[in-house]
């Protein structure tokens, strides 16, 4: 009899244990539901086409740079950052706040030069407002540079030309009303008089 207990109890545990431990033992997210990463291997997908038809150093190096964004992207790297060594005050785009009521995807902060965002925080991308001066592009209006994730982003000044140079290229540019994504009309002097925001994982300062 006390045999039986004692199966008894042991199958209940096995049994209380196996429902316990089932979302640990589940299937993690999988890096190709990711909205960045489908746009990506769509953006490679035609770059690759277009290699077959004309090719070019330009070609071959955006391409290497997308396959390596997407290695990256597959190794499980769910964040992007970026540091601003512009000698100016740097509008980033990052998660929301808990308590935000905005209706935009993410939100602005101002990331002081030499500065970084922290491990872990994701920065979607930056802010670039009328009249900036960046290295093969016209910023006749105000837009938004997106990071995918696993990108670290550098943005500098050329001080021959005052012109700011990134170190990757952008994923996509956004105009206002191009995406869901708050696109301020604002001056390089309003962000230059933003007190820099404190970002930490988890928790968001303006």
């Amino acid at each position: 009899m006390q045999t039986l207990i004692k199966v008894v109890l042991i199958t209940l545990l096995f049994v209380m244990n196996l429902a316990i431990a089932q979302p640990s033992l589940a299937d993690p997210p999988k890096v190709t539901k990711n909205p960045d990463y489908i746009e990506l291997s769509k953006s490679l997908d035609n770059l690759l086409a277009e290699k077959e038809t004309k090719s070019s150093p330009e070609l071959q190096q955006r391409i290497d740079e997308l396959q390596l964004q997407k290695s990256v992207m597959e190794s499980g790297i769910t964040w992007g950052q970026c540091r601003n060594e512009t000698g100016k005050t740097l509008a980033v785009y990052g998660p929301k706040a808990e308590k935000s009521k905005s209706s935009f995807d993410n939100a602005l902060y101002f990331l002081a030069n030499g500065q970084s965002t922290p491990d872990g925080w994701d920065c979607n991308g930056i802010y670039l407002p009328n009249g900036t001066k960046v290295a093969g592009a016209d910023v006749s209006q105000p837009l938004a540079y997106k990071v995918l994730d696993g990108t670290q982003l550098v943005a500098k000044t050329n001080p021959d030309t005052s012109e700011i140079v990134l170190n990757v290229p952008p994923a996509s540019v956004f105009k206002a009303g191009e995406a869901n994504w708050s696109i301020p009309d604002v001056s390089q002097a309003f962000i230059d008089s933003r007190i820099p925001s404190t970002l930490t994982v988890g928790e968001i300062d303006d």
